[in-house]
């Protein structure tokens, strides 16, 4: 078992990073490790340089997502904990790969036309071939697992093509060169959404910062946002079906269950039949009580760039040692001389 995953350096990490991915890189950094296989988490500074940004601002939230990752359980000793930049490899094998990748297959990445807009003349080329170098993020570790989310099932699909298609072009039937990597879906995966509108998902991008908790949120800006948070005058049903058409009530159900380990039905049944104003404090105070330790930790790690730095440099120098096998056999199939 081989797991490889990034997480993007830009903003603050909140709630919906932290159910929705962080979570799980914990329970399969643990499995992978107790299993003999390995772990690979990247932070996706790289990709990052595909939207305007801030050169200062990406190099401080780089580091800050060192310090989320280990504050939320990431262990540097269990898991191989890197920045793309540090590792040339994966922007080496992205140029290989391109030769590869097909126009036609990046013009129908969902994420690519959302993202573009009707500007697509006026974006980087990096932000077309993003899909690319994700495919390169794992291929160059021959991940076995990627986890992936609804929104990047569509780019796994795509690695596996271009995966395909050069052990196809390049390869002897009998030796392909990448090994084409399986989606993990984490059955408790949590789509958390935005505390302002329950149809679109918690983002860092959302110009509210009432729309989001913050893993640096403190305990009375985090009770705040809920008491906040956009609710309907119903009170909460005691079945699940209920819920219908109730996006708001549905995502602080939700929340209250990924955090307390229980189903949407078990929350139901221990609080159906009450109304926002009591519900309110009590997922108010789960959310205090389970973000406060990553907090504390958070806040001890954050300035200490020196300990920051060693945990990159450290996943770096194993993640290149560990992807450099792949990219020689990559330049070896394409005839490429290099000694």
């Amino acid at each position: 078992m081989r797991v490889v995953s990034g997480i993007q350096p830009t903003g603050k990490p909140h709630l919906g990073n932290y159910l929705g991915a962080i979570v799980n890189y914990v329970k399969l950094q643990d499995e992978a490790h107790a299993a003999g296989g390995q772990c690979f988490i990247f932070l996706a500074d790289l990709h990052a340089i595909s939207m305007p940004h801030d050169p200062a601002e990406l190099s401080r939230n780089t580091r800050e997502m060192v310090a989320t990752l280990v504050a939320c359980g990431v262990d540097p000793s269990k898991t191989v904990l890197f920045n793309q930049a540090q590792v040339p490899a994966h922007a080496e094998l992205q140029w290989l790969l391109n030769g590869t990748a097909r126009m036609g297959w990046l013009n129908r990445m969902t994420q690519w036309k959302d993202k573009a807009g009707k500007n697509r003349e006026g974006q980087s080329v990096a932000l077309f071939t993003y899909p690319v170098l994700q495919a390169a993020d794992v291929l160059l570790y021959q991940a076995t697992h990627v986890p992936v989310g609804d929104d990047q099932k569509q780019h796994l699909e795509l690695a596996r093509d271009i995966a395909q298609k050069f052990n196809n072009d390049f390869c002897r039937e009998d030796a392909p060169l990448f090994t084409l990597p399986e989606p993990y879906i984490p059955p408790a995966a949590a789509r958390i959404m935005s505390l302002r509108d329950g149809s679109a998902k918690m983002s860092k991008s959302d110009p509210s910062d009432l729309s989001r908790i913050s893993l640096t949120d403190d305990a009375d800006t985090i009770m705040k946002k809920i008491k906040k948070a956009k609710t309907d005058p119903e009170p909460l049903p005691s079945e699940e079906k209920g819920l219908e058409g109730r996006a708001e009530a549905l995502n602080l159900v939700g929340i209250y269950g990924a955090l307390s380990g229980q189903t949407v039905a078990q929350v139901l049944a221990d609080h159906g039949g009450n109304g926002f104003g009591a519900f309110k404090p009590s997922l108010g105070e789960l959310l205090v009580e389970t973000l406060a330790p990553i907090n504390a930790r958070f806040m001890e790690l954050k300035d200490d760039q020196e300990a920051l730095d060693a945990i990159l440099a450290r996943g770096a120098a194993q993640a290149r040692e560990q992807g450099l096998p792949t990219l020689d056999a990559a330049y070896d199939a394409l005839g490429l001389v290099r000694r």
